[in-house]
């Protein structure tokens, strides 16, 4: 998979280059906007990438969880740089309504057609890896509405290039920019959750209660924490009131065996206790 990003990084940032020439060349902030967007991609594939190669690397002694959650850093870098290209595209989209320019509908066109062959290319190269891979599909789903973004650009070329209504090129400037700024918000929003530990939004935490007190010899659970420790991993820890005591190591694989398949957490710590815990206890460590 890791040919499939590094074919994935150089195709798109040639065709960055490609629209930004020939955006400027044939006055077209369409193709501009639509640069800024595949200039994201390309960070985006680099960061998809790099968080491969971080996730596999061990635990050392002073990152004792991996460097996996570098991934959340850079999403969060991702969404913020999109944001603000798309702003300055939006600005020059606005003041092209006021100060219009001829836009070359052909050059647009053929500019347009190359991104969704690319694109295309790209959504093909991660389509094996995107069933057991959330990076991998993540990259699949983003090269493939790309691919849909070009053949916007190439409709509004051929617009222009029937009418002569030069105003099109903005106006579909302006929805591109609508549409990555509505997918970056959620890539922003949940970067910003997963950098101050918020539960996972696949994860119900009543349901994982739940789960956790219906387990034999278990009769109260608290300070009962779920959190992302990176784009493609989640954690659990938690303390389980077992007055009988812990049983074995099999009762401990069975609960951990439950809690991946339910709810894909795959790093659990249980900590089994013979009494409930005193009211000033749940008081300092909010009971939850």
């Amino acid at each position: 998979m890791g040919m499939a990003f590094a074919i994935g990084i150089v195709l798109n940032a040639g065709f960055v280059v490609l629209e930004v020439v020939f955006g400027l060349f044939g006055h077209s902030v369409a193709l501009l906007a639509d640069a800024g967007h595949n200039l994201s991609d390309v960070l985006g594939l680099g960061v998809a990438w790099l968080a491969v190669i971080l996730g596999r690397r061990a635990p050392t002694s002073r990152f004792t969880y991996g460097l996996g959650g570098t991934s959340i850093l850079a999403a969060l870098f991702n969404a913020v740089f999109l944001l603000v290209v798309t702003g300055g595209l939006t600005w020059e989209a606005l003041r092209r309504f006021f100060e219009p320019e001829p836009v070359a509908g052909k050059t647009v066109m053929i500019v347009a057609a190359c991104g969704i062959l690319i694109k295309g290319l790209c959504a093909w190269l991660f389509s094996a890896g995107r069933g057991h891979d959330l990076n991998v599909r993540g990259a699949f789903m983003h090269m493939a509405a790309d691919a849909l973004v070009s053949l916007g650009v190439v409709a509004a070329g051929g617009v222009i290039l029937l009418t002569g209504w030069h105003w099109v090129d903005p106006l579909t400037s302006l929805v591109i920019n609508a549409v990555i700024i509505l997918g970056t918000w959620g890539l922003l929003t949940g970067a910003l959750a997963m950098s101050v530990n918020a539960v996972p939004p696949h994860v119900d935490l009543p349901e994982v209660r739940a789960l956790l007190l219906a387990l034999p010899g278990v009769e109260g659970v608290h300070d009962l924490h779920v959190w992302q420790l990176s784009t493609t991993e989640t954690a659990l820890t938690c303390h389980l009131v077992m007055p009988e005591g812990h049983t074995d190591d099999k009762w401990l694989t069975e609960a951990v065996a439950q809690l991946t398949a339910r709810f894909g957490i795959s790093h659990v710590t249980l900590q089994p206790e013979c009494s409930a815990p005193t009211e000033a206890h749940l008081a300092v460590t909010h009971n939850y």
